[in-house]
């Protein structure tokens, strides 16, 4: 077993900075429907993980059915403890990540210490996701 495995958008390369003895599957600015297609058929998800996080998300736009795209990562993990970063804007993502993460019996972390652009976490919040996420 792996320990552990961060999967994402520009958040998720931020947390792998304090956390970077995880395997990063992550991009800057990346929606979850082009994170699927660059990262959904990987071997990665043939390996079981102690913990997973995932932050996905932000970068979604109306033309992304954001639920199906998020489902169709979360059916494919595997792990003993899944993390989702709530992102910190667009309130109907927000409730996407809440209900998935309530049907697979998932946590949710809120970002702390939000940046001025109300998106990122600071230095600070970046630690403090890093602590949090065991």
């Amino acid at each position: 077993m792996l320990e552990c495995l961060i999967l994402g958008d520009s958040i998720a390369v931020g947390i792998h900075q304090y956390k970077n003895d995880c395997v990063q599957l992550a991009d800057i600015g990346f929606s979850s429907a082009q994170w699927n297609k660059r990262y959904g058929d990987t071997i990665l998800f043939s390996q079981q993980f102690n913990f997973v996080v995932i932050s996905l998300g932000s970068n979604d736009y109306a033309g992304i059915n954001t639920r199906r795209e998020l489902e169709e990562l979360r059916i494919k993990i595997d792990s003993r403890h899944i993390y989702w970063i709530l992102p910190a804007i667009k309130p109907e993502i927000q409730q996407i990540v809440r209900d998935l993460a309530s049907s697979h019996g998932d946590g949710i972390v809120e970002i702390p210490n939000l940046s001025r652009d109300g998106i990122h976490p600071t230095t600070t919040g970046y630690k403090k996701l890093a602590e949090e996420i065991k």
